[in-house]
């Protein structure tokens, strides 16, 4: 399995996968040892594409059945044009015809031991993180973005199927959940936040509904899991889960793709354009629950963007303080109304204005990890170093601010004996950089 693109194509694979597995089959770490390679494409940016077209390429030279799936899978005429001895092209989250392709490319071995596959699934990340899709596309129409046309309107999942996911992860020993989709806090609009039975009662599926109850979660140690909430719109309704990271019941974390702050900008995005009542919202945010982080991510370089647009994108990040910020410069995306409008942006201004904004980012950031030294907070541990030369373990960890793969780490010295990837324990820092932090189990 190759295995292209975010967070939500890699569940596609590990749903795949488990399937596979329970119908009796082994995985190749290598194209050499596979009668089949799976590659899981992704579809959202031309160089995205560019990426995908190669692992196919590679995938044909290397072993030759190749089944191609993902966001690219509606572009199964210009995969064959490019590759006509592809076995097999599904689109995303047709997880059903990959599984049939499998099987019609190398047929299963009749009576399948369906005992191989753990109780969690088949994952591709860490066993002690797991991420928890809830739903599929998006009703958004955002100028810039073709992943409606991707993967459709927004459709969720039931409330009860999600739960019983999220409980068989944590019952196999997953310590974080991080809740994915195109659009969190829109989970259960399209059904009309259908409610279900679920330990005698009923939950409604809706964002708020499924935070309280993922917040009553415990591990075998008894502990509640730290739970992440991902791709979050900042519709009114997000106030109510403040409540429950002041709580401790879910992870002071939010991830909101702003995408820009100036309203002519915003607009052109076709998107919300209330900067100031946001800016209302993250300083009420941190009253309740002064811990939250905030991470977002911002396109430079937009169709019509000014100077003036750009400094008041940093104006408005120097009052939002955000703790993790992504920026992206904007690239035309075959589809994508964006690509019509007036005013486009040289390359050179672009990168210009992206070096800007990730400098002034950083001594944000920079700042705010400042402000920590000193101060024990709760890590969860990634991964062990090898004991040095008197003995001493060191770990690479996450504070509850840093979700895996996108923001910074805690790195500790002197971990101890007896540690595992997973185990959440307390660490005083003692020191942090623009990005990361520094410090010593307490």
């Amino acid at each position: 399995m190759v295995s292209l693109g975010c967070p939500k194509a890699l569940v596609d694979s590990e749903r795949i996968l488990t399937k596979l597995r329970s119908d009796g089959y082994q995985m190749s770490p290598d194209y050499a040892g596979a009668d089949v390679v799976l590659v899981n494409t992704c579809g959202f940016l031309d160089s995205a594409k560019e990426e995908s077209l190669e692992a196919i390429g590679e995938a044909i030279a290397e072993n030759g059945r190749v089944i191609v799936t993902g966001c690219m899978g509606n572009e199964a005429d210009l995969i064959r044009a490019k590759f006509p001895q592809v076995l097999a092209v599904t689109g995303a989250h047709q997880y059903e015809a990959v599984v049939s392709a499998v099987h019609e490319a190398s047929p299963p071995v009749p009576n399948a031991f369906v005992d191989l596959v753990p109780e969690g699934g088949l994952k591709l990340t860490p066993r002690h993180y797991s991420y928890l899709k809830i739903s599929e596309g998006c009703n958004h129409r955002c100028s810039f973005c073709i992943i409606p046309s991707l993967r459709g309107d927004l459709a969720s999942r039931r409330i009860d199927a999600v739960l019983r996911e999220a409980e068989k992860l944590v019952a196999a020993g997953t310590k974080e959940l991080l809740i994915i989709s195109q659009d969190t806090s829109a989970y259960g609009v399209d059904t009309r936040h259908e409610p279900r039975l679920w330990k005698g009662r009923e939950v409604r599926a809706h964002m708020t509904d499924l935070a309280r109850e993922l917040g009553q979660l415990r591990t075998a140690e008894g502990a509640p899991p730290w739970v992440r909430l991902h791709y979050v719109y900042p519709y009114p309704h997000v106030d109510q889960v403040i409540p429950l990271m002041a709580e401790g019941l879910l992870t002071p974390y939010l991830d909101i793709p702003f995408q820009h702050a100036s309203p002519s900008v915003l607009k052109a995005m076709k998107r919300p354009a209330n900067e100031a009542k946001v800016l209302d919202r993250i300083r009420n945010w941190r009253a309740i629950c002064p811990d939250i982080a905030i991470r977002s991510s911002f396109v430079v370089g937009f169709p019509g963007e000014t100077e003036a647009d750009f400094q008041y994108l940093l104006d408005w990040l120097d009052e939002a303080q955000l703790d993790r910020v992504g920026a992206f410069r904007f690239e035309p995306v075959e589809g994508a109304a964006a690509n019509a409008l007036p005013g486009a942006v040289p390359n050179e201004v672009k990168e210009e204005r992206y070096q800007r904004i990730m400098e002034r980012t950083a001594a944000i950031s920079a700042a705010k990890l400042a402000a920590k030294v000193g101060r024990t907070l709760p890590v969860i541990l990634d991964e062990l170093g090898e004991p040095d030369e008197d003995g001493s373990v060191g770990a690479t960890a996450r504070s509850q601010a840093d979700a895996p793969e996108i923001d910074g780490s805690v790195f500790l010295r002197d971990v101890g004996e007896g540690r595992k990837p997973g185990d959440i324990l307390n660490a005083l820092i003692e020191d942090a950089d623009e990005h990361d932090l520094y410090g010593v189990p307490a």
